[in-house]
């Protein structure tokens, strides 16, 4: 029989015969779990790397999200916005805000200041040939890629970034944003995710954040509220009397294929927070916290839903988004909970809270284009809070956790916002308003043949 014209039954027998090579070699040094650890360290690489993929591509389920939930004239602004900020987010994690979170913390609250975050000694050595048994043992020992790490982590510090940008949408210019993310995304994020994950004070005390429902998605909340309140509403949103004028998003559509990127990438999210999977156990754990994220971002959906419904009489597709959004960050601080009834509990509380929060914030005359603060912000903290009731977690420590990193990121925000409206100003002109961000600040539109028919402004 020729193998060759057989190509599964080919496959089949040559991993069954480089699997029976590989087994002497690796059983001769073996971890507890059952692998060696040259083994472990490679799952865990390969973890770090494909999860943080997930989650840079939430970056297209952001950007595809606020595009649809705009109106058409502001369009190509979000979409440069949301590439832009991933880009700046990744340079200064890069250059300062890994060594502010990560190295020399020693329960304080503060890292390094440390430039250029590389590759260790020992694994440049190990690429570039070294043949040192101590070498790789080094490296193994780390129980993972150095720079796997860091791009698992610079990810997150980009969706931080990207909850600003929808709330602040259709008024806000594209550079002095662009100067405020730089500032976000290399000191403000780094400083205080250095307090729990780099070993900090919070750390110390027993607060817990598994991926991020506070360090990451509240901050981005508090940095959207201050921008929203230090920017004003967009033109024509409230009235003299305070109620809102509705200002439909131009492609639902395309808000809801955001919403499902977002729910994809949210996998890797939560689920390489793990932070490992070179054992039986971490795989385990990684499968319930995968079932967790799921469900919670389900109940979101459907508890917006009937909220919708029984408070407006009509389901709003915008609600039912954003309570998958709820959902997700809700869960994000606690997704390791081993009963799944409680997922379901935390995703449904944070389904409601968005439909009751997307009016309160309306009704207090505070202008979130996509309802980011409510999803992120209010959820985050509710998410957080709720690892102090079902998880593990002190309440107290969570509440405390919350509410310092809450003032921190809100001062540091709006100190910064104050500084950059008055140095530069923060706020299109109202006449670059009514004609669009697109037109004004980039010169091109996005359906040109729905408006003028001249794709760039001459």
């Amino acid at each position: 029989m020729d193998l060759t014209k057989r190509p599964l039954t080919f496959l089949a027998g040559f991993g069954l015969a480089f699997g029976a090579l590989a087994v002497p070699a690796i059983a001769q040094e073996v971890t507890p779990a059952g692998v060696s650890p040259e083994v472990a360290f490679v799952f865990n690489t390969f973890s770090f790397l494909m999860c943080g993929a997930l989650v840079m591509w939430m970056a297209a389920g952001f950007a595809m999200l606020e595009s649809g939930l705009v109106r058409t004239k502001n369009t190509a602004a979000i979409c440069l916005k949301n590439i832009a900020l991933y880009s700046f987010a990744g340079i200064m994690y890069y250059l300062i805000g890994y060594d502010l979170m990560y190295t020399g913390v020693d329960g304080g609250f503060i890292g390094s200041f440390g430039l250029l975050y590389n590759p260790s000694e020992t694994e440049l050595a190990l690429i570039n040939g070294s043949e040192d048994p101590a070498v790789l043992a080094t490296v193994v020992e780390s129980g993972y890629a150095s720079m796997s790490d860091w791009f698992f982590q610079m990810v997150f510090v980009a969706t931080a970034a990207s909850i600003v940008s929808g709330t602040l949408a259709e008024r806000i210019k594209v550079w002095p944003f662009m100067l405020f993310t730089i500032v976000l995304t290399g000191f403000i994020y780094p400083i205080q995710g250095s307090w729990v994950w780099g070993g900090g004070w919070l750390a110390e005390m027993g607060f817990s954040d598994f991926a991020g429902s506070t360090l990451v998605h509240s901050v981005g909340g508090w940095a959207a509220l201050t921008g929203a309140i230090i920017l004003g509403a967009r033109d024509g949103k409230f009235n003299k009397d305070g109620t809102a004028n509705p200002m439909p998003g131009a492609n639902l559509p395309l808000a809801t294929l955001g919403t499902f990127i977002l729910w994809l990438g949210w996998f890797g999210f939560n689920g390489g927070s793990q932070l490992a999977l070179g054992s039986a156990l971490d795989a385990s754990a990684m499968a319930i916290v995968f079932v967790n994220t799921n469900l919670a971002a389900a109940a979101g959906v459907v508890a917006a839903m009937v909220v919708s419904q029984l408070l407006f009489r009509k389901i709003d597709l915008t609600f039912a988004l954003n309570g998958a959004i709820a959902g997700l960050v809700a869960i994000t601080a606690g997704p390791d909970l081993q009963n799944h009834l409680w997922s379901l509990v935390v995703g449904g509380v944070g389904g409601v809270l968005v439909v009751v929060f997307v009016r309160v914030i309306e009704w207090i005359r505070i202008d979130d284009v996509v309802g980011a603060i409510s999803a992120h912000l209010v959820c985050g903290i509710w998410g957080t809070l709720a690892v102090g009731i079902f998880g593990s977690g002190s309440l107290w420590v969570q509440f405390v956790g919350v509410a310092a990193i809450g003032v921190y990121t809100a001062v540091a925000s709006a100190i910064l916002w104050l500084v950059l409206k008055f140095a530069l100003g923060i706020r299109a002109s109202r006449e670059d308003e009514v004609l669009g961000l697109d037109k004004a600040e980039l010169g091109m539109e996005a359906y040109p043949e729905f408006g003028t028919g001249s794709q760039r402004l001459v």
